[in-house]
């Protein structure tokens, strides 16, 4: 089975090293001449420390060879560059290809997910019907890279397409489960990156494991709550790409949107806690189509417009923890 990996960051390289040693025959494509020529010299990527890539592993700054008679075409780019990619791949891409998206983020202009933006792209270039799974999960690359049990949910529409893609990914240390609430699944994704943000910049402020229970818990209530309001089913919620998802994302050392927040907290500016995080912080990316939609569905969130006025500098980062901890009182539930 050949598939196509475009995006050749840490999650696309550990991707693309698992399914090469399942058996499959990979090609990686990268926008950057000079990433694809390191890569292919080197074989390991500076964000993942021990792991070496396979030199089975082709590299291509041409996205035909990328994308052209493969079976499962992955997008692993940034959300904000995917619908560039979905762009420039199109004109290769037929219906009998399975894409599989791992960004994770929702759209600020349309605020459509990041399934979507592919469906709309490849739709504007008159092509309709692609099957689309979005694979979401509790999923550090660094881990994956070197075979640390992982379980991911692999969510569409079509549950047939699902377990497709259940099949081909999963392996002893990789474990996929299914999901058809695709809107659910993509909204936690892109929304827990924002909770994230939050989560650390209690860390930095010094607050300990109390604050930080509070924020991702009332996170995921946050979460929900827009989720169900636009038709999401609230299981997934409570699932891997829900809570799972969250609590990744808001505790480990590895997830930059928690090392962002932890810099912001400490009193580092949002556009200098990028910097020196050095990668993408897709919660930042995330923050405006958030309100947009929260507004749109009526759905109070609290700490998600904290973390927007906090990013727009509107707000200290303990004024703002302030101002949730004296909100008037209300129920749990």
């Amino acid at each position: 089975m050949q598939i196509g990996v475009l995006g050749a960051g840490t999650w696309g390289i550990a991707l693309a090293r698992m399914l090469y040693n399942q058996g499959k025959k990979v090609v990686v494509w990268s926008a950057l001449e000079k990433e694809v020529e390191t890569l292919s010299k080197e074989r390991v990527h500076p964000n993942l420390v021990g792991m070496k890539i396979p030199k089975g592993i082709d590299f291509t700054i041409d996205i035909k060879k990328a994308v052209s008679g493969k079976k499962i075409l992955l997008f692993a780019v940034p959300s904000v560059y995917l619908r560039a990619t979905v762009n420039k791949a199109s004109k290769y891409i037929t219906d009998s290809q399975i894409i599989v998206d791992v960004a994770k983020g929702i759209e600020p202009l349309t605020t459509l997910t990041m399934s979507q933006v592919i469906e709309d792209e490849l739709a504007k270039c008159g092509k309709n019907g692609i099957r689309v799974v979005a694979l979401s999960g509790p999923t550090h690359a660094e881990e994956v890279a070197l075979d640390m049990p992982t379980t991911i949910v692999s969510a569409c529409k079509d549950i047939k397409t699902a377990k497709i893609v259940q099949e081909i990914f999963a392996n002893e240390n990789f474990r996929v489960y299914t999901n058809t609430d695709v809107l659910g699944v993509e909204l936690s994704g892109a929304l827990k990156n924002v909770i994230a943000l939050a989560s650390g910049m209690v860390t930095g402020l010094g607050y300990g494991d109390n604050a930080r229970a509070g924020v991702i818990t009332r996170g995921i209530k946050e979460i929900a709550q827009l989720g169900k309001a636009m038709g999401a089913d609230e299981r997934t919620f409570s699932g891997l790409a829900g809570v799972g998802d969250l609590i990744v994302t808001a505790t480990s050392v590895h997830s930059r949107n928690n090392r962002a927040g932890m810099l912001m907290g400490k009193g580092v500016s949002c556009e200098e806690a990028i910097k020196l995080v050095g990668m993408v912080v897709e919660g930042v990316n995330a923050v405006p189509a958030a309100k947009t939609l929260a507004e749109k569905y009526g759905v109070e969130l609290p700490i998600v417009f904290a973390v927007a006025d906090i990013i727009a500098g509107k707000l200290d980062v303990k004024d703002a923890v302030k101002n949730l901890m004296t909100r008037p009182m209300i129920e749990e539930f």
